[in-house]
Formats: C-alpha cells, sequence, structure tokens
C-alpha cells in the first residue's frame, strides 16, 4: 500500500472507535481481528469484511450464518465459511461483505480487470443545454451555484463541504430513516445549510424536485440504482432540470460485474487488496519472513473517502466549467475501487520510512497539540431557529480548509452541527 502515514500505537486499542462502521473477522482458519477467537493457521481465502451492522444483526437475522448475534456465535459461524463463498452469497442477499485480496488477486479479479484504464474521475455530457452565463463581481469561484448534497458520512459530505467552502450554497439532504453520525456530521456539515426529506413519502419527493429544478448540481453517493427507484437517476434530473451537473459516487464503478453493489471505504479497502499490502509492508519492517497470507491491517484513515471526495469536488468543478464554454448537461462519475488504484499508482514508500523514520500522527486530546492549534478554526453553530439568538449557538473547532488562495479565499462559515437545522429551500441568488 502507498504508505501515507506512520502507523501509530494507538492503533490496534482504539480500531473500533476510528473505524466505527467495520470488522475484520477470521473466515475458515483465520486470525482473529480484537479478539473474537485465538489464532489460527492463514488459509489463502482466510479474511472478511463486514459491514458492523450486517455483522452483528442482519447477518444473523437473514439466516447466513444462522447463530445468535453475538461475537462468539458469529466468530464461531464464519469459520465454517471460505470468505469468497460468504463474499458472494452476502452479495446476493443485498448486503455488504468483502473478501480480502492482494493487489494481484484484485487486477485478476473480473471487476479489477473491468475498471482497467479507468481514471478516478470521469466526466461525461449527457444532455444538451445553452452555455451557462457567467456573473461579474463574485468574491468566490462558486458563488452562486446551487448544490444539493444527497450523501452520507465521509466522501460525499466532503465533496459537498468543499464545494460550499469555494462560495457553493450546499443544502445537504439526508433521510429521517437513517442515522445520525454526530461526531462526523458537524464536521462535514460546515458551511452547509442541512433539511431532511424521507424519499419514501411522496410530498418530500415533490419537495425535492421541485428543488432540483433550481439547482445547478445533483450530487449523490447513495447505493446503484437508489435514487433511478424514486425518479432521480441522471436521465430524470437532466429532463427537469437541463444544464445540470449530476455527480455520483460508488464503490465499484459503472462497469464491470460487480457495478451494482454497495460498498464503503473499509469493504474496498480490503478487497482491492491495500490491507493485504499494509499488512505485508509493516511484517516486512519488523523484519518478519513473511509466510502465507498476514492478518490484515487497515490504514489508520479512509483514505479512499478523502480522495475521493477531492476528484469528486474537482471534477464538479471541472463539468461547470464545461457547462460555461460549451453548454449542455454533465455526469461527473467517481469510484473508490478507481481512486484506489490511482492511490496505487502513487508508488510505495519503503517500510522503514513509512512506520519508522516517517513523522507520525499528532496526538489526540483536548488540549490539542501544537501542530493542530495551528490550523484550527473557529466555527458558530448555524440554524433557522438559532437566527437572533447567538448567545445560544455553538462554538465548533475544526481543522481550517485546505485551500489557501489569495484573491478568492475560502468561506470559513458556520457549521448546522445538527441535521435538520433548515428548511428545504434555495437562499435567494
Amino acid at each position: 500500500m502507498c504508505q501515507l502515514m506512520r502507523s501509530m500505537p494507538w492503533w490496534s486499542s482504539r480500531a473500533r472507535r476510528i473505524i466505527v462502521s467495520m470488522a475484520s473477522l477470521p473466515v475458515r482458519y483465520g486470525t482473529s481481528w480484537q479478539g473474537l477467537t485465538r489464532p489460527r493457521t492463514t488459509t489463502m481465502y482466510g479474511y472478511t469484511q463486514i459491514f458492523h451492522s450486517n455483522l452483528f444483526v442482519v447477518i444473523p437475522r437473514r439466516n447466513i450464518l444462522q447463530c445468535r448475534s453475538t461475537k462468539q456465535s458469529v466468530a464461531h459461524a464464519l469459520l465454517q465459511w471460505n470468505s469468497r463463498e460468504f463474499e458472494m452469497e452476502v452479495a446476493r442477499r443485498k448486503m455488504v461483505a468483502t473478501a480480502m485480496r492482494t493487489f494481484d488477486e484484485w487486477d485478476e479479479h473480473p471487476q479489477g480487470k473491468a475498471l482497467t484504464g479507468t481514471p478516478p474521475v470521469v466526466l461525461l455530457k449527457v444532455g444538451d443545454a445553452p452555455k451557462r452565463e457567467l456573473k461579474e463581481g463574485n468574491q468566490h469561484p462558486l458563488e452562486g451555484i446551487r448544490v444539493l448534497d444527497l450523501t452520507r458520512v465521509l466522501a460525499g459530505p466532503i465533496c459537498g463541504r468543499t464545494l460550499a467552502a469555494h462560495g457553493a450554497d450546499v443544502l445537504w439532504i439526508t433521510s429521517p430513516r437513517l442515522p445520525a453520525l454526530p461526531s462526523i456530521d458537524v464536521d462535514t456539515s460546515r458551511g452547509k445549510r442541512t433539511t431532511q426529506l424521507d424519499l419514501t413519502v411522496e410530498q418530500d419527493r415533490h419537495t425535492l424536485a421541485s428543488l432540483v429544478k433550481d439547482a445547478d448540481v445533483f450530487l449523490q453517493a447513495y447505493r446503484p440504482g437508489g435514487l433511478q427507484d424514486k425518479a432521480f437517476g441522471v436521465q430524470d434530473v437532466v429532463r427537469a432540470r437541463p444544464g445540470i451537473v449530476y455527480a455520483s459516487l460508488t464503490a465499484y464503478g459503472w462497469e464491470g460485474p460487480w457495478k451494482d453493489l454497495r460498498g464503503f471505504d473499509s469493504l474496498v479497502q480490503t478487497t482491492t487488496g491495500f490491507n493485504c499490502a499494509e499488512a505485508e509492508a509493516f511484517a516486512t519492517y519488523q523484519g518478519k519472513h513473511i509466510q502465507g497470507r498476514q492478518p490484515p491491517r487497515p490504514l489508520p484513515m479512509q483514505a479512499l473517502d478523502h480522495a475521493a471526495a477531492y476528484f469528486l469536488a474537482f471534477g464538479i468543478h471541472a463539468a461547470l466549467a464545461r457547462t460555461i464554454t460549451e453548454g449542455g448537461s454533465w455526469e461527473v462519475r467517481v469510484s473508490l475501487a478507481a481512486v484506489g488504484r490511482w492511490v496505487r499508482s502513487l508508488g510505495q514508500l519503503d517500510p522503514s520510512v513509512a512506520f519508522g523514520q516517517g513523522c507520525p500522527l499528532p496526538g489526540q486530546g483536548i488540549p490539542p497539540s501544537a501542530e493542530i492549534a495551528s490550523i484550527l478554526r473557529q466555527y458558530r453553530q448555524s440554524g433557522e431557529e438559532l437566527d437572533g439568538h447567538n448567545s445560544h449557538r455553538k462554538m465548533v473547532s475544526a481543522i481550517r480548509h485546505a485551500a489557501i488562495l489569495d484573491r478568492t479565499p475560502v468561506k470559513e462559515d458556520g457549521a448546522p452541527v445538527v441535521l435538520n437545522a433548515h428548511s428545504p429551500e434555495w437562499l435567494p441568488r
């Protein structure tokens, strides 16, 4: 794996908190992760990665494992499976789990082959429309651009946050049926307005359709086909709003046998070879003689999500530029798997540098380290109910935006903190 930073000594003890949505478990003679079982001999097909809620609730109840929803029962049941057979069975039942592979194994996989030559971001013209007119006197590159942000967790919301920092009016729409992620949402909501719509309800679908008619960007990262089923697919939105930019994030891309599978950063890391390569690099650093498959070693961050977020933002900027120079409606495509292939293309650091000489991540805690304190910014809580009541607004500390521009500096606006702080309507242009 491209070693981006030195692994920290607190990694294993804090893994559950850092990777809150997944657990890596042994499947047929695999070594355990987080102490679910005692170590066993590893085979070629010994590990799988499972979305956490699927692991302890959905999978047992859907009769795949035929066991109780406890760590011990799940671990024992998984040991009866070959990881790749389990991966296929879980996908067939529309859940998420992936078998651990090496880079070479992924390259030989049909989906890996389907992604050969696919760049990390793709722009496609999907409809005709007049050229977009430029307005004079803007203070920010995306001033006057309206963005519907229908995303969750990291990659999509970080993209929307980036667009807001460059001046866009970003309306982040989430579903009241899905759980909030407060520790993440408070950061990824910065600069946006937040509202909630239930697209299983006709009135809320009508509200979203009305918003689409005056939008410039439609950003979405739900499972493949999920919004199309509700009449908000690419062609639906383009017909309703010619000239729009429709940006999508998927796990595995738009071609190949896995194009319709849902997935997440941790799952894609595992199946495309990163966790295996990271484990082998760390074993080399420790001076171990590598025999057989090493236990999986996750990255200390969701690297694919963060990289995909900025590729999405870059693609949206590029597509908006096309609407000015050429006109038309445009689709932006980014997949975690294609981004992973791009990350691989950057090469790998020597393990002695990555794990030994490299600068470690700054420590966590309050007060923050000097390195973190130097790049923190203060954000005041925003929201319609708080208008006129500044004394009731909370203050949020967060790392500033990466962009430093002299003529068009990024906006360091407030943070809604919660996901339903605003009405589902556009601000005046």
